[in-house]
């Protein structure tokens, strides 16, 4: 009989070539059967798409359909894999599908939707010429075509903001380096938010800066405060008399010519460059991009600052100087934005504060 024949062997009576027709008919049968059935399958809920594909999995298997058809099998496969989200082996089949039958137009379309979801878009695009160039009417590659030119411009647009927050942000790292400033860990982010520092088209730093009534904890914002602005210039405004008085100082002890303002001196480690960049690319674009190209040169953070006298202290600052030359003293590790603490020489606190009794809140 046919089945006990050698594989490879020819047969070479009536009776194994009448075997072995019926044997391929049967298994034509079957394939056409499962085909079916799996098209049945397709038309039903979401959890038969499974036994969908085990259908067209097992009439390819039968090898028992001309180019044409099993073309058609792993299409249909295609198809159910991107309603399962099986995106890498839709494309799969889609491209088996377009190798036994280039001219299956619902294998590019399927191709180029795996791809799209893939995000290969050029491949995607590809697919969708290849399809219209064997069905130039075809409305749904044409309509899959201008999704993908969609996308690429979406994406182009979403590299180009990344390129630019990622440039902008070494600009101001390189800008801090050059003026040989140290950041570390921010404080007081329930306050700051994502406010940051800008350089202008001058190179000139403009920074956020935190003013900390210590008494009280309550604070105040200077937005943007020049790097060569002097500190009086901005107190002066900020305790005008044409301002309102603040709403806590019932006595009016911060009064212009009363307040001092303090920084901590040497409080906090001085960050490595790569985390003082993630830090600026926060709230960006590039927030989220895995490699900024710093982290092989500088990963760890330096060391904790040692103040001379090794105790906790407050620094007093000249309202004369500017807020650069501030900055620049060898003991000021800014909290990723200033942070000064302002004080009146008339209140009671004030005492307190100056030696070293008042700390703030962890």
């Amino acid at each position: 009989m046919a089945l006990w024949m050698e594989t490879g062997s020819e047969p070479k009576t009536e009776t194994e070539i009448a075997d072995l027709e019926a044997i391929s008919a049967l298994k034509e049968s079957t394939a056409l059967e499962l085909k079916e059935k799996g098209n049945e399958l397709v038309k039903k809920v979401k959890k038969h798409y499974p036994e969908a594909i085990h259908c067209y999995s097992r009439a390819i298997d039968q090898k028992a359909l001309n180019d044409h058809d099993t073309s058609v099998l792993f299409s249909n496969r295609a198809h159910v894999n991107l309603l399962l989200g099986n995106y890498r082996r839709a494309l799969s089949d889609s491209q088996d599908a377009i190798k036994l039958f280039p001219a299956n137009v619902k294998a590019y379309y399927r191709a180029a939707k795996a791809c799209l979801s893939l995000n290969l878009l050029a491949e995607a695009k590809s697919y969708c010429e290849s399809g219209v160039g064997k069905d130039p009417s075809n409305e749904e590659l044409k309509k899959l075509a201008k999704q993908i030119d969609l996308k690429k411009l979406e994406q182009e647009q979403r590299e180009a903001q990344v390129s630019k927050a990622l440039v902008e942000a070494k600009d101001l790292v390189s800008a801090i380096e050059d003026r040989r400033l140290k950041l570390g860990n921010a404080m007081y982010r329930e306050l700051t938010g994502l406010r940051k520092p800008v350089l202008d088209k001058n190179g000139i730093l403009h920074w956020p800066v935190l003013l900390l009534y210590a008494e009280f904890m309550s604070s105040d914002f200077i937005e943007d405060f020049c790097e060569t602005d002097m500190f009086s210039a901005h107190l002066d405004i900020m305790f005008s008399e044409s301002c309102p008085p603040l709403p806590w100082d019932k006595e009016n002890h911060y009064s212009r010519d009363a307040i001092e303002l303090y920084y901590e001196a040497g409080s906090g480690i001085c960050l490595s460059k790569s985390k003082i960049l993630r830090y600026l690319l926060e709230g960006t674009a590039a927030a989220n991009v895995e490699s900024i190209g710093e982290e092989e040169k500088d990963a760890a953070d330096g060391s904790p600052y040692d103040s001379s006298a090794g105790s906790y202290k407050w620094v007093k600052v000249n309202e004369k100087r500017t807020l650069h030359d501030v900055l620049n003293e060898p003991n000021f590790i800014i909290p990723m934005i200033p942070v000064f603490y302002v004080v009146s020489k008339r209140s009671g606190f004030y005492k307190d504060f100056i030696t070293g009794k008042w700390r703030p809140p962890a």
